[in-house]
């Protein structure tokens, strides 16, 4: 009897083309939003407020959650200053991909983040974790050589001026996001897995609200809370807490019955997604060959996934 119920209370996995069709409209979502700041940025927009704006929204809708879903909103004891790090992480990673997205086109920007894969596999096992297979160092090895093309690093070599003057700096904030990201979620593995998923990201998001307030009192950023300058600045910023607060709080939602085991790496579509975007909206064009390398770093993560999945 009890069996019988315990079974019926668990959510019914949607059919796959189902879960697979949301995850790719979600991960649409992602990658519309980064375009919808770069839009931002071009027009005005101040980086603290971009980030402040998105994160204010999900914080509402995750509050929202909690009071729906009557979850506690006390931590165990001892998971505080834990809980701490990763918010501030997650700032870090806010502020370090928009920085990153203001400076390189759009796609180069998120296959950097995109490499936090490899950067938690190597922080894992600095840490006492497993070593990585052979197979997974192979990949990983095609996903740098995959990301040393898009990067167009001869041309850069050639000619630094003709690459712009924030390239440098764009592909550390990249880099910098991808470490961050990597080590809040060794963190939320190890230290955070008795707190809800609910209440984590809440805490996580007002941290990073809370954050951007301070940051914009004590003028940390010069201009970071400048407004947008013009209707299109407007208009991306707008887009920008809406694309992600939606996306975020649908794949929230629905993430129990997407069966993430199988369909994760449908996720991967956002840097692909970021490409026709940005070239709609923004006038974004990759090389040839940095298109080649996109596709080999895209290709290395959905393995490296897949592989971590067997």
């Amino acid at each position: 009897m009890s069996a019988s119920s315990s079974a019926t209370s668990l959510p019914r996995t949607l059919p796959r083309h189902l879960a697979i069709l949301l995850l790719a409209t979600v991960g649409t979502m992602f990658a519309a939003n980064h375009v919808s700041a770069r839009l931002a940025f071009d027009n005005g927009t101040g980086l603290l407020l971009a980030v402040l704006t998105r994160s204010g929204l999900a914080c509402v809708i995750l509050f929202t959650l909690v009071l729906v879903q009557k979850k506690s909103l006390w931590l165990p004891r001892g998971t505080w200053p834990w809980q701490l790090a990763v918010g501030v992480l997650i700032t870090i990673q806010s502020l370090s991909l928009y920085s990153a997205v203001a400076r390189l086109p759009v796609v180069i920007a998120l296959l950097l983040v995109n490499t936090f894969p490899i950067q938690l596999a190597l922080l894992s096992w600095a840490l006492g974790g497993p070593r990585p297979t052979w197979r997974s160092c192979l990949i990983m090895g095609t996903i740098l050589i995959g990301l040393l093309v898009v990067l167009d690093i001869p041309t850069w070599l050639a000619s630094a001026d003709d690459m712009g003057p924030g390239w440098v700096a764009g592909i550390g904030f990249g880099l910098t996001a991808a470490f961050v990201f990597a080590c809040a979620l060794w963190i939320t593995e190890h230290r955070l897995g008795q707190v809800g998923s609910t209440l984590r990201s809440l805490l996580t998001m007002q941290t990073v609200f809370f954050a951007m307030v301070i940051g914009g009192i004590l003028g940390v950023v010069p201009g970071g809370m400048s407004l947008p300058e013009n209707s299109q600045g407007w208009l991306g910023l707008g887009f920008l807490a809406l694309l992600y607060a939606t996306g975020f709080s649908t794949l929230f939602i629905f993430v129990p019955r997407l069966d993430m085991a199988r369909n994760a790496p449908v996720m991967n579509i956002e840097p692909v997604a970021s490409l026709v975007i940005g070239y709609f909206v923004l006038g974004q064009v990759l090389s040839p060959g940095q298109m080649v390398g996109g596709a080999m770093v895209v290709s290395g993560i959905v393995a490296l996934s897949l592989s971590k999945q067997r």
